[in-house]
This record gives structure tokens, sequence and C-alpha cells, in this order.
């Protein structure tokens, strides 16, 4: 019970970790690995429904995916020139859950080569739910004044999403405001009906 004790500690580490893409268009206080995960997790369930999958398992593809960067930080593309990503990651993740009771880490194991190898239909919903999350995050940032975000999406839309759903979701998102969803709700509410006569 120590070492998945343990476990649970570290990985509370990635709230920590900032993603490192952004810290080179001057975002200073950017996403961590922890948001991320997590909206990318939403993202795929979502994806996964609509594309008639496992959502449960495409969502914990995603929460799982980058615990490893707790050991070895998040590895941008301009790093990853210089680093066999794909090993180290995987070298940190298998030693990452050793101490767990061996089922279970050999299932987090799986949830790593499913996204990465691309060969179940969950994992590569898992890998455009990823590639999704990062395009937001983008789209916000864009929104704020971050200018180069626009990149971020430029990539994934040209080079990374493999399911038509993501790609369509990609494209709404494109001409929606990040700002969009909550407009309304800053109306005041009409409360004439309330009022004494």
């Amino acid at each position: 019970m120590k070492e998945i004790v343990n476990f649970f500690y570290e990985l509370g580490n990635l709230k920590r970790v900032k993603r490192s893409g952004w810290w080179r268009l001057g975002i200073k206080d950017s996403e961590n690995i922890a948001e991320h995960s997590h909206r990318a997790a939403i993202i795929a369930y979502v994806l996964a429904k609509l594309e008639k999958a496992n959502a449960e398992k495409a969502a914990v593809i995603c929460l799982f995916h980058d615990i490893a960067e707790v050991r070895i930080g998040d590895i941008d593309k301009v790093n990853a020139r210089y680093i066999d990503t794909k090993h180290v990651e995987k070298k940190a993740l298998k030693e990452q859950v050793s101490k767990l009771p061996e089922n279970i880490g050999k299932e987090i194991v799986s949830f790593f080569d499913d996204i990465d190898n691309k060969k179940t239909k969950e994992g590569i919903i898992a890998h455009d739910a990823e590639q999704l999350e990062c395009a937001i995050q983008a789209k916000e940032y864009l929104e704020v004044g971050y200018k180069g975000t626009e990149k971020w999406i430029e990539n994934v839309k040209n080079k990374r999403l493999i399911t038509k759903t993501a790609r369509n979701l990609l494209d709404t998102m494109e001409k929606t405001s990040s700002m969009e969803w909550w407009q309304h709700l800053s109306k005041i509410p009409d409360d004439t009906k309330y009022r004494k006569k």
C-alpha cells in the first residue's frame, strides 16, 4: 500500500510541471501537465463517443499518457530533436510503475503503447484528443494576445489528426471564440416576473 500511496504523491507533481513548449512564446504561467491531461481525457471521452469507441478506455489512456513527465519533464519539439523521447519516456514510465501491483503496472504501460503506437481505435482517439487539447490551448492563448500560438494550431491541422471527427472539431474550434461559451451567461436575467405589482 505504501508504494501505491507514494505513486499518488508522485503524480501530484504533474500539477507543478509546466508544459515547456509554451515557454518559447513567452507564456510565463503556462498550463501544467495535469491541466493538459485532464482536458485531453475529457476530449478523448467525447471523441470516442462520437467515433463509437470505448470512451472510458480512451479517456484513461489520456490520463496516464504523460505521467512519466513527472520524472523527465515535458519535452517539447525543439528538445525532442536531441532526445529519443519515446525511449526515455517509456523507460521512466516502466520504472515509475514497477512497484505497483503487476497487473496495474502492465496496464498503465499498455495505455502508453496504445497512444504511441496508434494500434487501437482508442489509442488513435487518445492521440487525437491530446492534439486537439494542444490546439484548443493555443487558441485560448492566441485570443489573449500571445502571438505565435497559431503555429501550434496549424501543425495540428496539417499533420497530426487522424479521425474525421477530430478534424471536424478542430475546424469548428477555429471558427469559435474561446469566450463564446460564457457570453450569454453574463447577461443579467429578466427578473420582472418576480417583482411585486
